[in-house]
């Protein structure tokens, strides 16, 4: 079985399994394999992936087990939504990511996957906006992936980014007005 289907399938079945409340007993004794296989089905690029962690985000004391660390400041200093384009959840899955692979002492071997995740997160986040403003968001979602992808936060968003973007929307929004 290919390794995307094999993560597919076992990011379906934690999802599946933490929604009906079975996810892991809170009381039974979960080993290190047993949660490195969690962590890492939960922090791939994949839609289901997200899906599969977000499930398990609401849904925290089924894996209270695993001892996950939930703990996040979103996007750091910079934006959560910035320009109305809702990054917050990406941002709160990256640092799920990055701080319970740090403490499986882990983080060095997986930081691309968990910047790759997080930018296709932002991506099925641009996604959901209608193709007059889009252009915006996925310059907004290049650039927080850049900037966790060389400084390892978004905190490196600067104020000139977010001013380009705005710009591109407003003038997409101009142009849709005067078409429309």
């Amino acid at each position: 079985m290919s390794r995307r289907l094999a993560t597919a399938l076992a990011a379906g079945t934690f999802a599946l399994l933490s929604v009906l409340g079975v996810g892991s007993p809170a009381s039974a004794a979960v080993s290190t394999s047993q949660k490195l296989s969690v962590l890492s089905s939960w922090t791939q690029t994949s839609a289901s992936s997200y899906n599969a962690w977000n499930a398990g985000r609401l849904n925290q004391a089924a894996w209270a087990a695993y001892g996950f660390d939930w703990s996040t400041d979103y996007c750091s200093s910079s934006p959560d939504n910035p320009l109305g384009f809702t990054f917050n959840l990406a941002c709160y899955r990256h640092d799920f990511g990055y701080r319970n692979h740090k403490a499986m002492g882990i983080f060095s071997a997986n930081k691309a996957r968990l910047d790759s995740a997080f930018y296709e997160d932002l991506k099925r986040v641009c996604a959901t906006y209608n193709s007059v403003v889009r252009p915006a968001c996925t310059s907004l979602a290049w650039t927080y992936y850049q900037a966790v992808s060389i400084f390892g936060s978004v905190a490196a968003v600067s104020q000139a980014d977010l001013d380009r973007a705005a710009r591109m929307k407003a003038d997409a929004e101009r142009a849709a007005a005067r078409r429309g």
